[in-house]
């Protein structure tokens, strides 16, 4: 299983997590095994999000071969997007889960929710996705 955690540069495990995935530096991709060990972490530069750009990091996750992303919030049209390409949202609230390995082992122990769709950011700028 490969999880992608928006993180701010240089990414890695003790990455602190990005505010928000669409304008994150990096993506810290963290490959675990059937026993949710750690076998790999990597770095995954984020691409350019202009106006409109929300679905780039769904591209580079996706051809990345990135089966879930933890967030702390998210907008409906990535939503549909991840849900497209088979990539669960998972969320972290970011005051919880401070870094990459924070939001990985929490993922692990099952102590995250699965995104909904009802919990879209509604674009008013309250998100902090």
């Amino acid at each position: 299983m490969r999880i992608a955690v928006p993180t701010n540069n240089p990414g890695g495990l003790e990455a602190a997590r990005s505010d928000h995935f669409g304008h994150c530096d990096v993506f810290t991709i963290v490959e675990l095994d059937e026993k949710k060990a750690i076998i790999d972490v990597s770095v995954i530069v984020n691409g350019e999000h202009q106006a409109g750009g929300c679905m780039v990091p769904v591209k580079v996750l996706s051809e990345a071969e990135v089966d879930v992303i933890i967030v702390g919030g998210m907008g409906a049209r990535p939503m549909q997007g991840f849900a497209g390409e088979g990539i669960a949202v998972y969320f972290a609230d970011r005051n919880l889960v401070a870094t990459a390995q924070d939001a990985v082992a929490k993922f692990s122990a099952g102590d995250l929710p699965i995104m909904h769709a009802n919990q879209v950011c509604k674009g008013a700028g309250n998100c902090s996705h």
